[in-house]
């Protein structure tokens, strides 16, 4: 494994237990993918800092446990901006 992915691995590791971002959060911040952060984190960290692993591995568990929470809330954020009420137009009563 070449020095700056072990680097990198590192750093990313640091960064989600300090910030307990989400790992599509931390991808943008590094300028990866959000699986090069999740393999980073997964198959790569536990060889080179298996202490560091173990903190990132219960932080991306608790993530997993409440994503529907997270999936449900933004898609109530995304209703509530598309919807366009219309006006509702005035009955005419026929005498």
């Amino acid at each position: 494994m070449h020095d700056y992915i072990k680097e990198r691995t590192i750093k990313i590791g640091r960064c989600l237990v300090e910030t307990k971002h989400t790992v599509r959060t931390i991808a943008k911040e590094f300028g990866v993918s959000k699986s090069t952060v999740h393999k980073d984190l997964t198959e790569r960290l536990p060889e080179i800092n298996p202490e560091l692993a173990n903190q990132v591995k219960h932080i991306l568990e608790y993530h997993k446990s409440i994503r529907h929470l997270r999936g449900g809330e933004a898609t109530k954020i995304k209703y509530r901006k598309t919807r366009n009420p219309k006006p509702q137009e005035k009955l005419v009563t026929v005498k």
